[in-house]
């Protein structure tokens, strides 16, 4: 375990300033271990501190550079990139105000797994139809909302 008062004046100052601006809690949660750690509390009293857990704390006292900021991003969101765009995401909304007919297919009625095939085959981005049904609940698009419209449309 590092001593006390083992970091710099410029490296305290820049974990203090990031500590304060940045939006990501884990990043925080780190640069307050370091910063505790700093001055002079043991990984215990820091675990029980912070609420962490203690090979939590060991790790990030280790691994966390205090002249590299980037190291307390600890990858998980490496690799991680949404695929769907604002593109998809209006060519999804504009594709369920229309009937699967105007598309060329038989059947009456849009599903997610559906939709998520056919923008599939013209997006080239792949969905599980259960992901295209988040993203018309995140858009406020319910599929009882489209039933209500088609039953709307039909005649009496």
């Amino acid at each position: 375990m590092p001593a006390k008062n083992h970091l710099s004046k410029e490296q305290k100052e820049r974990l203090l300033k990031t500590l304060k601006e940045h939006e990501n809690p884990y990043v925080r949660e780190k640069i307050l271990i370091l910063l505790l750690m700093n001055d002079g509390k043991t990984y215990q009293e820091i675990s029980k501190f912070l609420d962490v857990a203690y090979p939590t704390v060991a790790y990030w006292a280790v691994h966390g550079d205090p002249d590299n900021l980037e190291s307390f991003l600890d990858g998980r969101r490496e690799g991680n990139f949404r695929k769907v765009t604002k593109e998809y995401e209006n060519l999804l909304l504009e594709i369920i105000e229309k009937e699967p007919v105007e598309y060329g297919y038989e059947f009456g009625r849009w599903t997610a797994a559906r939709l998520a095939t056919y923008l599939g085959e013209i997006t080239g981005i792949k969905l599980s139809g259960s992901q295209v049904g988040r993203i018309l609940e995140r858009k406020k698009w319910f599929f009882s909302t489209w039933y209500a419209k088609l039953i709307n449309k039909m005649p009496i």
